[in-house]
């Protein structure tokens, strides 16, 4: 059997499996976000909420049309006085309803995110602290966005913060949607948007602007230097062609100080090599290429390879650090590449 037709078999095993563990997580989402009104009341006849694309794939939980009918039964969901709905609809000024985006059953920083919808269509999108770590990742989300607010951006554009607040002890933040497109991205605004990431982290060191410190290990060398910043997550699913030209970047939560320049460019070459390699595969080729992914920021071959050897135990240690290893054990994808990079950190 060949490579891909193996990798095609695990990822369709791997969406079967999880769509079990996705819909326990959405029904205790739902008992938080609709909770019922009075004691011993329950929830309205079921065909309230609708799972797209199905239920054996959930990926978002939207409000019940007629021609949803013909995917089985709904979801029910309590429309009570106190619901997510209800406060979002205070803080934007108008009735909304929302899109419940079904999260991986497996992520460390899982948390409800919503599409809120007026009468005009989308109007925010809404991140739900509930845990003391998400909580703490949708504060410093809130920082950073506020940060970008205030500074001239040339290639990237964010979202700008609408609210935040607290809703039932959840941190609730609500962001403008981004006028997203599907025009591709090419290679050049990419590189471009990670050097104004990378150098909006070198003024926030000087400014002591808010931020994370990236846990990088010590090195020398010029542009590889630790005194950049990186948004932490740039991946395809995270960024967008905006219309006037800039790359539109979201999803903040992970941006950090302090770490060598190009780490959000090796984050994306190797989120893309995940899609089609399996980790340990994708490790090895972040590495092997990494003078052509950061030759556009001048950076030596050696600089190069030093900083994907940091970026990889940098996303390992994120792991570990979060209790949570989406890419296996880190002694199965890095460790065979430790030996080799024990010479380079």
């Amino acid at each position: 059997m060949s490579a891909g037709r193996v990798r095609d078999q695990r990822m369709r095993h791997e969406r079967l499996t999880d769509a079990p563990a996705r819909l326990r997580y959405l029904h205790e989402v739902l008992s938080r976000l609709y909770p019922p009104g009075a004691a011993g009341e329950r929830p309205p006849s079921p065909g309230v909420r609708t799972l797209l694309p199905h239920r054996l794939v959930p990926r978002r939980l939207v409000p019940r049309a007629r021609w949803h009918a013909a995917l089985g039964r709904g979801v029910p969901v309590w429309d009570g006085p106190d619901t997510i709905e209800t406060h979002l609809s205070q803080v934007l000024g108008q009735p909304v309803r929302a899109v419940v985006h079904v999260r991986p059953a497996r992520r460390a920083n899982r948390k409800p995110v919503l599409e809120a919808h007026g009468q005009s269509g989308l109007v925010a999108f809404v991140k739900i602290g509930d845990s003391a770590g998400t909580r703490a990742l949708v504060r410093h989300e809130v920082e950073v966005l506020r940060m970008l607010s205030r500074r001239t951006l040339k290639v990237i554009a964010t979202p700008r913060v609408v609210h935040h607040g607290t809703w039932r002890g959840y941190e609730v933040l609500v962001v403008s949607p981004l006028p997203v497109t599907a025009a591709p991205v090419s290679r050049s605004l990419l590189d471009a948007a990670v050097a104004e990431i990378a150098t909006i982290g070198r003024q926030c060191v000087t400014t002591g602007a808010p931020a994370r410190r990236g846990p990088v290990p010590e090195h020398a060398g010029g542009w590889s230097d630790r005194g950049w910043g990186w948004h932490g997550d740039f991946s395809p699913w995270n960024v967008s062609a905006g219309p006037d030209g800039r790359l539109l970047v979201w999803d903040w939560e992970r941006f950090a100080l302090g770490v060598p320049l190009g780490f959000d460019a090796l984050h994306y070459h190797f989120q893309r090599a995940l899609r089609r390699m399996r980790p340990a595969v994708a490790a090895r080729s972040c590495l092997s290429q990494a003078g052509l992914v950061l030759e556009p920021f001048g950076l030596s071959a050696a600089e190069a390879r030093r900083s994907a050897a940091h970026y990889l135990v940098t996303l390992a240690d994120r792991h570990h650090r979060d209790g949570h290893e989406p890419l296996g054990p880190s002694s199965l994808w890095l460790n065979p590449l430790v030996d080799h990079l024990e010479s380079l950190l």
